[in-house]
């Protein structure tokens, strides 16, 4: 505004300067006019001839010449003030077109006709490393590369041609300027032209955009890195807008979901979700976006199902990030085809089931013939022994008291055989306990573990104390044979390495299992020591409760004894075939 109101003075002052010169242009002959005519009519009437009109008359011009005289005197006054003041505007108005080109950011030169240079302001110095006084009236060719130069001064001859005041110079590329040094280095230009006088002026206003091209160029090299990287990932990346519809489809995730990039970009994530879960999906990715957590995993807790383009279900790995873009957002999901690792997963679920039914039915089979065998033992062979037994005692009642010279040995030999007998018998009955306590057949689980923690005591000297939490209760086999074994593989244990002065033993029962605690105050073990070859006692309490599906916990200290928890579920027969549990037959088939 103040630039602009320094040139309408200044124009003012010069329209106002022009009519006052005109005035004195047409005062002038009349001031001298009348000032002859007053001259000629006073020598005429100084002359006699017609003295009194002439005299009026010289007196009337005269007045008349004065009156103009001081009329011209006043105007050329007032002229030289206006054209002080045109002057002065125009100093004040150059000075600040001076301090705006000064002042301005890019470069601005100006060059006439010839193309020499006639304005170059400081960021035209700054910009070409070349001072003011080595580029004024200097051709414009000094700046520009050697191969430029003739088609930029046909460029700007041609320019000048058209009517066209202004424009962008190299709409298309880039243009490049020369340095002082020598170096090149890209510029933006536009140029304008108007006339001065019979001349005419061309004004180039540019601009240095080496940082920013070197910024695009690292910023393109970097979108090319990305988009290497995006297309070499082994993993399905893609980007939906808030919409949810794709804006990135890298490589992997045609691969995975059978659909090109054209295809897919632009088309809803829906296509590649089935149908039953979009609406679950949708609102999940809502829901996410209203958070403020950057990065999280989909479905945590179960495997995420894909869609492929040919209708094909699928499981998925995936991870979802959010990030914001000026007023948007963006969504990025990063997902895994694990089709073959759930299979695999299935595949070694079904082994490890396999496995367990096979080992359980073996431990089963195990079970069955100790039984039958420990049953042979006190049925068949510990019934024979004993018969054989009492007829050493017949056969010894039978004998007379005094026997005759030299039949001694007899007596003695009988008495051997007999006491050979009652060991033979005692080991007959301990192998078939060891093999299978026929009480816990005959009277149930909880005679049998007294019997066991009566016969550990009794062995070691070792306090065994047996806390029934739930009196009188019974478990139908397999349950019995494992918590059994379980108590017996514990207390063997103990025995072997603990050196512990006391054991408790709880059993107890709810509605959903059976839960065995086993607590001694030996000298315990550091759980990260590796196992003793030859060592199976863990191992094979462990196999017993995975057989059965339960769970055993081992807590042990060196110097604070070991806690050893096991908890067996209960199934009945009834709840397994509400819960439609396959047969084995099933199974094999």
């Amino acid at each position: 505004m103040v630039f602009g109101g320094g040139m309408q003075a200044a124009r003012k002052d010069q329209g106002n300067g022009g009519a006052l010169s005109a005035m004195l242009i047409f005062l002038g002959p009349v001031a001298v006019l009348v000032a002859f005519t007053t001259l000629l009519a006073l020598m005429a009437g100084l002359s006699g001839w017609h003295a009194p009109e002439m005299l009026m008359i010289a007196t009337g011009m005269g007045v008349l010449a004065l009156a103009a005289s001081v009329l011209t005197v006043v105007l050329l006054y007032r002229e030289s003030g206006e054209r002080a003041q045109a002057h002065q505007a125009l100093q004040i108005a150059e000075a600040r077109v001076s301090g705006i080109l000064e002042s301005a950011m890019d470069a601005i030169i100006a060059i006439d006709e010839n193309q020499r240079v006639v304005l170059y302001n400081s960021s035209a110095e700054r910009v070409f490393k070349w001072p003011r006084s080595a580029v004024m009236g200097q051709p414009l060719e000094i700046l520009l590369p050697q191969r430029f130069r003739g088609a930029h001064a046909g460029l700007v001859t041609r320019f000048g041609e058209t009517g066209v005041t202004s424009r962008r110079m190299g709409d298309h590329t880039v243009l490049t300027g020369l340095r002082a040094g020598g170096e090149e280095f890209p510029i933006e230009a536009s140029i304008s032209q108007h006339n001065e006088g019979e001349g005419k002026l061309f004004t180039v206003i540019l601009r240095d955009v080496t940082e920013r091209r070197r910024a695009e160029h690292a910023l393109a090299s970097s979108e090319a890195r990305l988009r290497g990287i995006l297309d070499s990932a082994m993993d399905a990346i893609i980007t939906i807008d808030e919409n949810q519809h794709i804006v990135l489809f890298n490589a992997a995730a045609e691969h995975v979901f059978g659909c090109s990039r054209r295809e897919a970009i632009g088309a809803p994530l829906d296509w590649f979700i089935p149908e039953r879960f979009r609406g679950e999906h949708g609102a999940h990715v809502r829901g996410f976006g209203g958070t403020s957590t950057t990065t999280r995993r989909m479905g945590a807790q179960r495997i995420v199902t894909g869609l492929r383009r040919s209708g094909e279900e699928f499981p998925i790995d995936a991870s979802i990030s959010q990030i914001a873009e000026g007023d948007h957002k963006f969504y990025t999901v990063i997902l895994r085809d694990v089709t073959e690792r759930v299979n695999s997963l299935n595949a070694l679920s079904r082994s490890r089931e396999e496995l367990r039914e096979f080992a359980a039915a073996a431990s089963s089979v195990r079970e069955q013939e100790k039984s039958r065998i420990a049953r042979e033992l006190h049925d068949e062979l510990a019934q024979a022994l004993t018969a054989l037994k009492m007829d050493l005692n017949w056969l010894g009642e039978r004998l007379p008291e005094r026997l005759p010279e030299g039949q001694d040995p007899l007596v003695n030999k009988l008495k051997a055989m007999q006491t050979m007998l009652d060991g033979t018998v005692a080991a007959t009955r301990r192998i078939s306990a060891d093999l299978r306590p026929l009480m816990l057949d005959d009277l149930g689980l909880l005679p049998a573990v007294e019997w066991l923690v009566q016969g550990f005591s009794g062995r070691t000297g070792i306090t065994c104390e047996l806390n029934l939490a739930t009196p009188d209760f019974e478990l139908d086999e397999p349950y019995a044979t494992a918590i059994f074994r379980i108590l017996q593989e514990s207390l063997t244990n103990v025995a072997r390495h603990a050196h512990a002065s006391l054991v408790e033993v709880t059993l107890e029962r709810d509605a959903d299992g059976v839960m065995l605690t086993v607590h001694d105050n030996g000298r315990g073990f550091a759980l990260s020591d590796p196992r003793k070859p030859n060592s199976y006692g863990l191992m094979g309490l462990r196999e017993r409760v995975y057989l059965l599906d339960g769970e055993v916990s081992i807590d042990s200290r060196q110097g604070f004894g070991t806690l050893i928890r096991v908890r067996i579920p209960i199934v009945s027969p009834h709840t397994e075939v509400a819960a439609g549990a396959p047969s084995q037959a099933e199974e094999r088939s």
